[in-house]
C-alpha cells in the first residue's frame, strides 16, 4: 500500500455511532468518496467512551455503508485492536478474536491496514508480532501499523520483525498537529530512521484548528471542552490569527491551512480528520491542493513551537 493510494486525507471514524448516526454517516461517506477520498480509519473500540454505546458501532456503520453502496474495492479500511475493554490487549488469542469481530462488523474478508491501537507490555512483543504476521499470511490483513507506541518499543518491534522474518509495522498513527507537536522530539527521529510513514490523528485538535473555537464563543459540540482548553494558551490565540491571515491569502478554510502544514512535515503521509457534517469535508480536500510557501510554513511552525498541552482525549 503506497501513501498516495490512501488519498489526500483519511476520514476518521471516531465520530460515527457517537455524534454522527446512520443516515448522516452514509451521506458523509458518500460525499467523502465523491470528493476523491480513499481511506476510512476506525477501531473496534469506537465509540465505547460515549454514554449508551458499547464499542463496535463505528465499524458496524462503515460495514453497512460498504455493503449498501458496493464500495469495498474502492475504499480502504483501517481499524485497530487493543483498547476495547471487551477485547483488551495484544495477546494472540485476543488478536485472533478481535480481527474476526472487526471483519464481521465491517462486512469484509480483509482489512487494508490493521493497527495495534496501543502497546501491550504484558505480552511478549514477539508473540503479538507473530499473531499479526499470521493475519497477513492468511490474507485477512494487507498492512500493519502501530499506534501510540513509544520510540523504543516501536524500534524493538521492527527489529524483532526483521530478525524473525515477520510482517512488520509500516505505519504509525499518533497525535500530531499545530497545537500538539510532542511527536517531533519523541517519535519522529525513529520514524525517519526506520522509514515508517506517519498517519497523524487529532490533526485538527477536536476542531480547534478549524477556527470555530474563539475567545468568547460558545460551541455546542461533544468535543468543545477539550478543544476550548487551547484558548488558555496565548500562543494558540496568536496561531489562530496567523491561520486567519494565511487562509484569507489563499481563499481557503482554516482547516485546509492546518492540514496542509501537517502534510508538509517529515514522514507524514495522509492526515486523519473527522467530519460530523458535509460542510466539514470541503476543507479536507482544499488542503490537498494548497501548497503553503516556505515562509508560511516557517511562521506557522514558529508561532506553534512549544510543549503540547497534553490533556487526555479518548479519540486516538
Amino acid at each position: 500500500m503506497t501513501n498516495s493510494a490512501m488519498g489526500p486525507v483519511i476520514l476518521g471514524g471516531n465520530v460515527f455511532g457517537w455524534t454522527v448516526e446512520r443516515e448522516a454517516a452514509f451521506h458523509i461517506f458518500d460525499a467523502f468518496v465523491d470528493y476523491g477520498g480513499l481511506t476510512i480509519d476506525t477501531a473496534d473500540v469506537y465509540p465505547a467512551w460515549a454514554a449508551g454505546r458499547e464499542g463496535g458501532e463505528s465499524e458496524q456503520l462503515i460495514g453497512d455503508w460498504l455493503a449498501a453502496r458496493g464500495q469495498r474495492t474502492r475504499v480502504k479500511i483501517a481499524t485497530k485492536v487493543a483498547k476495547w475493554q471487551r477485547q483488551p490487549g495484544l495477546s494472540t488469542a485476543n488478536i485472533q478474536a478481535a480481527i474476526e469481530g472487526s471483519l464481521r462488523r465491517l462486512r469484509t474478508d480483509y482489512i487494508d491496514l490493521y493497527y495495534a491501537h496501543e502497546d501491550d507490555p504484558s505480552v511478549p512483543q514477539e508473540e503479538y508480532l507473530r499473531a499479526f504476521d499470521q493475519l497477513v499470511r492468511e490474507g485477512k490483513v494487507r498492512a500493519l501499523g502501530a499506534s501510540n507506541f513509544s520510540a523504543p518499543r516501536l524500534s524493538s518491534a521492527l527489529r524483532l520483525s526483521r530478525e524473525n522474518g515477520l510482517a512488520a509495522f509500516e505505519f504509525s498513527q499518533d497525535p500530531w498537529s499545530l497545537v500538539e507537536r510532542g511527536i517531533e522530539t519523541t517519535l519522529l527521529p525513529t520514524l525517519k530512521k526506520e522509514g515508517i510513514t506517519e498517519l497523524p490523528y487529532y490533526s485538527l485538535a477536536s476542531g480547534f484548528l478549524s477556527g470555530k473555537y474563539r475567545p468568547g464563543n460558545v460551541v455546542d459540540s461533544a468535543r468543545a471542552r477539550g478543544a476550548s482548553v487551547y484558548l488558555d494558551e496565548p500562543r494558540n490565540v496568536s496561531l489562530l490569527a496567523l491561520l486567519d491571515e494565511i487562509a484569507d491569502a489563499h481563499d481557503v478554510a482554516l482547516a485546509a491551512v492546518s492540514l496542509s502544514w501537517l502534510r508538509a512535515q517529515p514522514m507524514v503521509g495522509s492526515p486523519i480528520a473527522s467530519a460530523r457534517t458535509l460542510d466539514h469535508l470541503r476543507p479536507f480536500f482544499e488542503s490537498a491542493n494548497l501548497e503553503l510557501s516556505a515562509d508560511e510554513l516557517r511562521r506557522l511552525s514558529e508561532v506553534s513551537n512549544r510543549a503540547p498541552v497534553g490533556f487526555e482525549i479518548p479519540l486516538g
